[in-house]
């Protein structure tokens, strides 16, 4: 799935990365709205991770789909 696709699914997509990522708000869902990089610094934000950690998980996550 490319970036554009991610973005477009995102309505779909949105619950599964909820999952993955547990301490994403509603409100964080929400700010990303299929924004990669707006999700990759969500996840440096809660979780402490560096911006390749972060980038890796989307990368796979997205993957995974």
């Amino acid at each position: 799935m490319n970036n554009d696709q991610f973005e477009g699914n995102w309505h779909k997509v949105k619950g599964a990365a909820k999952e993955k990522w547990g301490d994403l708000t509603n409100d964080d869902i929400d700010r990303v709205n299929g924004n990669r990089e707006k999700l990759e610094g969500e996840i440096q934000a809660k979780y402490g991770k560096s911006k390749e950690e972060a980038k890796k998980e989307v990368n796979d996550f997205i993957d995974s789909l």
